[in-house]
C-alpha cells in the first residue's frame, strides 16, 4: 500500500486491515444511460427542470438496483460537472416511482476523445469537421462521456487515464489498410493525432472498507470502445474496437504492458497483486455482431479475469413484446443480452460487461431487464442498453 493511500485512509478515518472479518459484499453496476445530446449543453438544459422523463426513468432503474459503485456510459461531460450535479440532485436524489433516492458520496469524471477535432477527413467524405472526423465519433467534445459514482472513496492520487495514448504507438496494432492495395488507410499525419481510445480508458482505485473492518483497493477499469460498425471495407472501427479491448488485456499483463504510457507519463500496467473489475459498454458480443473474431475473448479468456459468471435476465428472451423479441439469426443466449438495436429493437447483443479479477467472489448479479408487467419494465425503455450488476467480495 503506497504512502499516499495510507495517508488518504488516515484522513478518512478508515482503519487498515487488522483482523479477519466477514466479507463485505459490494454491488457494482455499469449502465449505458443514453444521456447524450448532439448539441453541447443540451443535456444540462434538459435536466434543469427535474422532470425530464428519460432521466427520471434512468434514475428509477438505478434506484431499483441500488449499486454501491456505478459507471455511467454515454453521459455528456462538462468540465465543471454541472450536468452530473443536476442528475444526482434532481433525479437520483428524488423519489422515482416510489423508489428510495440513491446518494453517492464520491465521483470521478474526466475528459473524453469524442468530438475532439482532428482537422482531417477521417471518413473520406470530403469534409473535415464532421462527427466521424473527430478523435472519437461525436458532434461536440464531451459527447458520450463517462462518469463513475461511488459510495466508497476514490483514491484520486492513484487514478490513471489513457485518453491521449496514440493508436500507432501500440505494437502490432491492427491499423486499417485500403483493401485495393493494402496501403495504410490513415496517413502518417493522421496517425500522429489519432488516439486509441474513442472515449478514454480509466483505472480508478476505490478504497473498499467499513468503519470496523479492513480496507482494500479495488481498481475499476472503465472503458467504452468504439462500436465496430459505421465504417467501410477497411473496417477501421472494428479494428479499433479490437485494439481498445487489447489495451485493457495488455494492461492486466505486466509482460505485455511495457509500451503503455498514461496521460501523466507513467509507463506500464496494473500490478499482479491488484484486484480489479473491468466495467463498461465494450461494444463486442462474444458470438454475434460485427466485432472482430476474438475481440472480447481477449478479456473473457484472460488468465487474470474470472468470466465464469454471466449476468442474465428473464426479460430479454423472446416474448410477445416487440421490444423483447430477438432476431432468430442470432446465436447467443438471449438471457445474456444487454442491449437492443435496429428496427423494433430486435437485434440484441451482450456488449455491456462487468469482469472481475480471480481473487474476487461473485455472489449474485444480473441484467436489469424485467418482463412485461414487472416493476421497472417501462423504465428500461429510456436507453437502448440495460444496467448490468454484480455483487462481489474478496476471497477469504
Amino acid at each position: 500500500m503506497t504512502r499516499l493511500i495510507l495517508l488518504q485512509i488516515l484522513l478518512l478515518g478508515i482503519p487498515t486491515i487488522t483482523a479477519a472479518e466477514s466479507p463485505l459484499t459490494i454491488r457494482i453496476a455499469t449502465y449505458n444511460v443514453s444521456l447524450q445530446r448532439n448539441e453541447p449543453g443540451k443535456l444540462l438544459r434538459d435536466l434543469q427542470s427535474g422532470t425530464h422523463q428519460q432521466a427520471r426513468q434512468i434514475a428509477e432503474v438505478i434506484q431499483r438496483v441500488k449499486p454501491d459503485i456505478l459507471l455511467l456510459n454515454e453521459f455528456d461531460y462538462d468540465q465543471e460537472g454541472r450536468t452530473l450535479d443536476l442528475f444526482e440532485q434532481l433525479y437520483l436524489g428524488q423519489v422515482q416511482q416510489n423508489q428510495q433516492p440513491v446518494k453517492f458520496t464520491h465521483r470521478y469524471i474526466g475528459p473524453v476523445n469524442t468530438g475532439r477535432p482532428t482537422r482531417f477527413d477521417l471518413n473520406r467524405d470530403g469534409q473535415f469537421d464532421g462527427p466521424a472526423d473527430a478523435v472519437g465519433f461525436g458532434h461536440h467534445e464531451g459527447q458520450y462521456g463517462m462518469a463513475l459514482l461511488s459510495k466508497f472513496p476514490i483514491s484520486v492520487g492513484q487514478v490513471r487515464t489513457f485518453q491521449q495514448f496514440l493508436w500507432a504507438d501500440m505494437p502490432g496494432a491492427l491499423l486499417p489498410v485500403n483493401p485495393s492495395d493494402q496501403s495504410s488507410y490513415y496517413s502518417p499525419e493522421e496517425l500522429q493525432v489519432l488516439r486509441l481510445s474513442s472515449k478514454s480508458f480509466w483505472d480508478l482505485p476505490i478504497l473498499i472498507g467499513r468503519p470496523s473492518g479492513p480496507v482494500r483497493s479495488l481498481h475499476l477499469l472503465c472503458a467504452h470502445p468504439t462500436p465496430p460498425v459505421f465504417d467501410g471495407p477497411e473496417d477501421r472501427n472494428g479494428r479499433r474496437n479490437h485494439d481498445e479491448l487489447r489495451m485493457i488485456a495488455d494492461y492486466l499483463d505486466p509482460q505485455n504492458s511495457d509500451y503503455l504510457v498514461d496521460d501523466e507519463g507513467q509507463p506500464g500496467g496494473l500490478q499482479e497483486s491488484c484486484s480489479f473489475v473491468i466495467a463498461g459498454d465494450l461494444n463486442a458480443d462474444p458470438i454475434d455482431g460485427d466485432s472482430l473474431p476474438g475481440a472480447i475473448d481477449q478479456l473473457l479468456t484472460h488468465r487474470r479475469v474470472d468470466s465464469s459468471w454471466t449476468p442474465s435476465s428473464t426479460g430479454s428472451p423472446s416474448s410477445p413484446s416487440k421490444l423483447l423479441q430477438h432476431d432468430s439469426s442470432q446465436r447467443g443466449n438471449p438471457a445474456h443480452h444487454t442491449a437492443s438495436f435496429g428496427k423494433n429493437k430486435r437485434r440484441n447483443y451482450r456488449i455491456d460487461y462487468l469482469l472481475p479479477s480471480r481473487d474476487l467472489v461473485v455472489v449474485n448479479g444480473g441484467v436489469f431487464w424485467p418482463r412485461p408487467g414487472e416493476p421497472g419494465r417501462e423504465a428500461v425503455t429510456a436507453s437502448d442498453h440495460r444496467l448490468v450488476w454484480l455483487d462481489i467480495h474478496w476471497r477469504q
